[in-house]
This record gives structure tokens, C-alpha cells and sequence, in this order.
């Protein structure tokens, strides 16, 4: 099967869209979550830090996106874009739970609430940044 660039390229920029809008609401929306992080400024950045940051730190989400298009659809399997989409998306987000999530917990002076909040939050925004990937590439 032969990658569609296109597609990737497209699949890329609709995850990114898609996990920055669900970030946006889990992470800021919600005031539990948010002042949860304030509990931390010693370890999180205040919101004008984090401000100043968000140019490099959404180019590295879209870089994020691109990898894991490619990922994507050097395993797409011909089903259904929402469930291979889902399913990757939640296989993703395991892999962020584990790797960045509880990894944070054990290294960082956070507490279990945050860690909480973070593991629903990054498995929802990898969910749906998945569904995003599998609802609109295609192969060539």
C-alpha cells in the first residue's frame, strides 16, 4: 500500500486541530484542572510563561501529528477510519499514560488529583487526535 502524502499531510493538520481544541477545553476550560496546576509553580510555568512558549510547543504538537499520520498509515488496514482511528488513537494514548503520565508522577512534586486530571485529559486529546487521523487519511 502506498502512502498518500497528501493525506498525511492533511490528517496531520486535522489531529493537531483536534488535540489543541480538546486541550484547550480540558486544560483551560475547566477550572478544577487549571487551578489544580497552580498548585505547582515550581514546576509549571505561570500562564504569561506558558504564553510566551505556545509557538514552539504547538510546532511540536504538529511535528508530534505528522509521526504519528506516518505511524498511521504504515498500518492502516482498510476498515473503518473512525474505529482503526479510535483504536489508534487509544493504543497512543496508553503509550502517553505510561511514558509521560505516570512518569511525571513518579519524577515530578505533583499530586495524585493532577496526575489524575493529566490521564484523563491526554487519553481524551490522543483519542479523539486518533479519530481525527482516521477520519481523514486515505491511501493512494
Amino acid at each position: 500500500m502506498t502512502i498518500n502524502y497528501v493525506r498525511v499531510a492533511m490528517a496531520s493538520v486535522a489531529a493537531f486541530i483536534a488535540y489543541m481544541a480538546t486541550g484547550a477545553f480540558m486544560f483551560a476550560a475547566l477550572p478544577m484542572v487549571r487551578d489544580e496546576f497552580r498548585k505547582y509553580p515550581a514546576v509549571y510555568r505561570g500562564h504569561e510563561g506558558q504564553m510566551s512558549h505556545m509557538p514552539l510547543a504547538m510546532a511540536g504538537m504538529l511535528l508530534a501529528m505528522v509521526a504519528l499520520t506516518f505511524l498511521y498509515a504504515r498500518r492502516y488496514r482498510g476498515n473503518s477510519g473512525l474505529a482503526e482511528g479510535a483504536r489508534f488513537g487509544a493504543l497512543v494514548a496508553v503509550f502517553v499514560l505510561g511514558a509521560f503520565v505516570l512518569h511525571n508522577y513518579a519524577n515530578l512534586n505533583i499530586g495524585p488529583a493532577l496526575t489524575a486530571y493529566s490521564a484523563v485529559a491526554y487519553f481524551m486529546e490522543w483519542l479523539i487526535a486518533g479519530i481525527a487521523i482516521g477520519l481523514v487519511y486515505r491511501p493512494a
